[in-house]
């Protein structure tokens, strides 16, 4: 993996901008203890989404190789997962995703990031079956993800933070909801053509 893939990016960045479990999570620490002492939680939230795809990519990579269709049906199945999760997130726009108030530890936070199903969509669907086979590839991937979690992982905290203030603006829940769900519908049916793609290819 060479230089900067604007679809992995743009692909990366609409999934881990989505309203999930764990953006919800780093919302809801800005919103009780604000953004500098939330903060913390993106380390944690780093380490479980670095788990998990290691996880599902090192899986995925030594099954594919004996059961090609294994790749197409995983592929169908983050397709269906991300459709699922549009419409949930636009038929949920305008609800107050931050109204956890308790304290969120970083062990929460990590294994809501390990559990979360983004984790298998991005192994699957946008991280490179090379990224998994051979260790500079890994590498480079795993750089890029960092650089886009990183801000986008405090962006969500302080949206947390700004709705505690009431200064959000125009980032506001509603918004920010309906324009997840549909950019998120988009990246589905692109993961539906890869799918046929990788189908249609000499076996």
């Amino acid at each position: 993996m060479t230089g900067i893939d604007g679809v992995f990016v743009a692909g990366i960045a609409a999934i881990l901008l989505t309203p999930g479990p764990t953006n919800t999570l780093l919302a809801a620490a800005g919103l009780a203890r604000g953004w500098r002492r939330a903060a913390p939680l993106v380390g944690a939230e780093l380490a479980g989404y670095l788990a998990g795809i290691s996880a599902w990519g090192l899986f995925l990579a030594s099954v594919q190789s004996a059961h090609p269709w294994v790749g197409i049906l995983v592929r169908v199945a983050s397709s269906a997962y991300l459709a699922y999760v549009a419409v949930k997130v636009w038929c949920a726009a305008g609800v107050d995703l931050t109204g956890r108030r308790q304290p969120i530890g970083p062990g929460a936070l990590f294994i809501a990031t390990l559990l979360n199903p983004k984790g298998l969509v991005l192994a699957s669907a946008w991280f490179p079956a090379r990224a998994f086979e051979r260790l500079p590839d890994y590498l480079a991937a795993m750089a890029q993800f960092t650089c886009l979690l990183v801000p986008i992982a405090f962006l969500w905290i302080r949206f947390g933070a700004a709705l505690a203030g009431r200064r959000a603006g125009l980032l506001n829940p509603e918004r920010l909801q309906r324009a997840a769900a549909l950019v998120i519908g988009v990246f589905s049916i692109s993961i539906v053509g890869s799918a046929v793609r990788l189908s249609l290819l000499p076996g």
